[in-house]
């Protein structure tokens, strides 16, 4: 069930601005779809950089506005840190040249402009007036409560921060990938009666792996240790990360295809079917948001108990995981400290240069997908 939200005023529409995000953004550029005379979402982007190439930067994101099917109108809200200049003929708020450029744009490829407004520490004005003028932040209603978003006063970066885990469960988490990586290891060959009997017991998850994917689902928070440690085993391994990945966002059956292809594919090199490929770099059947956040919050909760060796797995995976939700800045954050681990890692670079070159998941441009942005 849709909900629908009503604003008379550029200062009610300010306070629906972080609903329809889902966060309260910062530092950032929100352009708002229209259809007609409702906003479907928000897209966030940062604000430019010093150095940026505005021309590039203002065709990047109405080109991206432009994706969302049924796009008519568009409204622009900057959110900065910086304040006003103020001048003999009147105040210049900051971002002026980059919004000029990006409504003059939305104007040429046929989009009509709904409102453009500055959001600043000392108050919030319209780029559109004729002399702006400074309005008071109180002026703004405080943002409706909207069913499935509980709190929207964080940034864009809320929510990114690994799970709290205390030092002691990192160690269990450890000895368990530690002692389960060993069984496997001599698996088949006699190892001297060595082996940790809930090491043992744990390679029986790995005998059905989709099964425990699925399963795993059930409980993505509070992970027994050698779970953790299982699920960390199957995401070091790419044919099993990828297959894990794809069965999040989509269901078991898919699963059990993904993984038989992969496994077709590593050992006879035979072609992955292109609808399963397509999948993984966004394109194709939107996947199950749910399912996406359920995945995400299992795989945020291993990686704060991994080893840290043993984290850029996890760390990649809730990486993608967001990026299929919409979600690229906290795809970044992830990939970010994935990096400072392994700056090699194969899906960890791919991921970034896509966020480098604003490429997002196409299904995120449909209207009633249920997924995010920022």
């Amino acid at each position: 069930m849709s909900t629908v939200l009503k604003a008379t005023d550029s200062a009610d529409f300010l306070g629906l601005v972080p609903a329809l995000a889902g966060f309260t953004p910062r530092q950032s550029i929100v352009l708002l779809p229209f259809q007609r005379s409702r906003a479907h979402g928000a897209m966030r982007i940062d604000l430019p950089r010093d150095d940026a190439d505005i021309d590039e930067y203002v065709d990047t994101a109405i080109g991206l506005l432009s994706r969302v099917s049924g796009t008519d109108a568009v409204a622009l809200v900057v959110y900065t840190d910086e304040l006003p200049q103020h001048t003999r003929d009147g105040m210049i708020l900051p971002e002026t040249v980059v919004v000029e450029d990006l409504l003059s744009l939305a104007v040429e490829s046929g989009l009509r402009i709904v409102d453009a407004l500055c959001v600043m520490p000392c108050g919030w004005s319209g780029y559109m007036e004729d002399e702006p003028e400074l309005h008071p932040l109180d002026e703004i209603p405080e943002t409706p409560a909207i069913p499935g978003i509980a709190d929207v006063s964080g940034d864009q970066d809320a929510g990114a921060d690994l799970p709290s885990v205390d030092l002691a469960e990192k160690e269990r988490v450890g000895r368990a990938l530690r002692d389960l990586s060993d069984v496997l290891a001599h698996e088949g060959s006699p190892h001297e009666g060595r082996e940790n009997p809930q090491a043992l017991a744990a390679t029986l998850l790995l005998d059905d792996l989709p099964l425990f994917f699925e399963t795993a689902l059930e409980r993505p928070e509070n992970l027994p240790p050698f779970v953790s440690a299982a699920l960390l085993w199957c995401l070091d391994r790419p044919t099993f990360r990828d297959a894990a990945l794809l069965q999040w966002a989509t269901d078991l059956p898919t699963g059990i295809r993904v993984l038989d292809a992969q496994l077709a594919f590593t050992h006879d090199g035979a072609t992955v079917p292109s609808e399963l490929g397509r999948l993984f770099i966004g394109q194709g059947d939107a996947p199950d948001p749910d399912r996406l956040r359920v995945a995400l919050s299992l795989v945020r909760n291993v990686a704060a108990r991994a080893p840290l060796a043993s984290r850029t797995a996890p760390l990649t995976a809730a990486a993608w995981l967001s990026w299929a939700l919409g979600r690229s800045t906290h795809a970044g954050r992830y990939l970010a400290a994935a990096g400072e681990i392994d700056p090699g890692y194969p899906l960890a670079r791919l991921l970034s240069s896509l966020i480098d070159a604003a490429v997002l998941p196409e299904w995120t441009f449909r209207r009633g997908s249920g997924l995010d942005a920022g």
